[in-house]
């Protein structure tokens, strides 16, 4: 597996398959042609479907220069090896074209081009599944996060006290930060609201409504096109801050705490990464919410004391109760029902944690068979389904505009 800085990337939401890689791919491809006169860029599938609410166009020009730069949108059309496909084409003064590339935006921000194979790409740990990596530290006598240590050496800290503080300023500019979030649905933000009213409720209701305010915070900070970390993507960024923020503060954990919890939740969503999929495109919210939740119930179960197995415990359930889950953006937004999405999975993990903790993390599927069932799960649920906003949510919300006053109105919560 690749290393753990190639899943928590720091960069602006609202997407990291759709906004992130597809900035990457231009500026990987504007170095190869610098002296080009004009491009053409080509967006398929999920990309072409739903790159205009997630700012893919907006991503590339930026790179490119709108002036000399021309998206083209190719919904309908599909290339072999993953759904958010693009095509770079570098022109001459006649038009022709002197240079392309053709290049899979892959999940978390992460690209490939055309034809290249996973033996190419640098990898950091030699265990291929969580199975060997547990039997690994069971017989070592190590804890998940010395494993991610021995792999990636002592350096990897200072990177993972960036993440960390990176996340904490999403939670923070999104708990004071009001109005509405950009694009056509006019969706208000509500972490300050939840925030607030939870500060004043009863104590029934603190666990729930501080993880929802924070998750809500980050995700709404990524739906601003604000600064996020893509834990496993950005439309999955607010699962894991909400959880390390709550227990940091009810738990009253330091800073290596959270960093340890940072390296072992990474660990588990490598492995999704790696004999999964983190792309929603690819195979649907599971790959994306599901696979955050995961990584959150093994950070939480870690912080609580919980063993090794245990740990893989609270992961597997986290990834395997988000089976089937759908992508299906409204107007192609990482907004209904991304945000409250986040909320959601995000107190699921620390459920998820407590009942991992409470058993003695004895279980009949293991994590990497959930892992495997997710990518099938994935793979066979129709395209509509999987980041092209064409079903589910964003047909029943497409199927009722102009309507706003017979349901619920377009600046509700989702």
């Amino acid at each position: 597996m690749e290393s753990i800085r190639e899943l928590y990337r720091i960069g602006v939401g609202p997407s990291s398959s759709h906004t992130m890689g597809p900035r990457n791919a231009a500026l990987q491809f504007l170095s190869r042609t610098p002296d080009a006169i004009r491009y053409r860029v080509h967006l398929f599938e999920s990309l072409g479907a739903t790159g205009k609410g997630h700012l893919t166009d907006a991503a590339v020009l930026d790179v490119l220069g709108a002036e000399r730069t021309e998206v083209v949108w190719r919904p309908s059309d599909k290339l072999p090896e993953h759904p958010n496909g693009m095509v770079f084409e570098a022109l001459d003064a006649q038009g022709t074209v002197t240079e392309s590339s053709t290049v899979y935006s892959v999940g978390g921000g992460a690209i490939r081009v055309a034809g290249e194979s996973a033996s190419e790409r640098r990898r950091v740990y030699a265990l291929p599944d969580m199975a060997s990596i547990m039997a690994h530290c069971e017989e070592k006598g190590i804890a998940y996060w010395e494993y991610v240590q021995t792999c990636e050496g002592p350096e990897i800290w200072d990177f993972l006290r960036e993440v960390w503080q990176t996340m904490q300023d999403a939670v923070a500019r999104g708990l004071d930060t009001q109005g509405v979030l950009p694009g056509s649905i006019g969706l208000r933000r509500h972490a300050w609201s939840y925030y607030r009213r939870t500060r004043l409720a009863s104590q029934d209701m603190q666990q729930t409504g501080l993880i929802t305010a924070y998750a809500m915070a980050v995700s709404e900070e990524n739906a601003a096109g604000g600064v996020v970390v893509t834990a496993p993507t950005c439309g999955a960024s607010g699962v894991m801050p909400a959880v390390l923020r709550y227990l940091m503060e009810t738990q009253h954990l330091g800073e290596r705490d959270m960093l340890r919890a940072l390296a072992t939740a990474a660990l588990f969503g490598n492995v999704i990464k790696h004999n999964g999929s983190i792309s929603g495109a690819e195979v649907g919210c599971q790959g994306e919410v599901g696979a955050a939740c995961s990584m959150a119930c093994a950070a939480a179960t870690q912080l609580m004391g919980g063993s090794l197995r245990q740990i893989e415990y609270a992961a597997e359930m986290g990834l395997e109760h988000h089976l089937g889950l759908t992508c299906d953006p409204v107007d192609g937004l990482v907004q209904i029902p991304c945000i409250e999405r986040n909320a959601c999975a995000a107190t699921r993990a620390v459920s998820g944690a407590q009942m991992a903790i409470l058993s003695d993390g004895t279980h009949r599927i293991p994590f990497d068979e959930v892992v495997s069932v997710m990518a099938t799960t994935g793979h066979d649920l129709p395209s509509l389904y999987r980041e092209t906003s064409t079903g589910g949510l964003a047909r029943a919300y497409a199927g009722r505009k102009g309507s706003v006053g017979r349901g619920r109105c377009a600046g509700c919560s989702g």
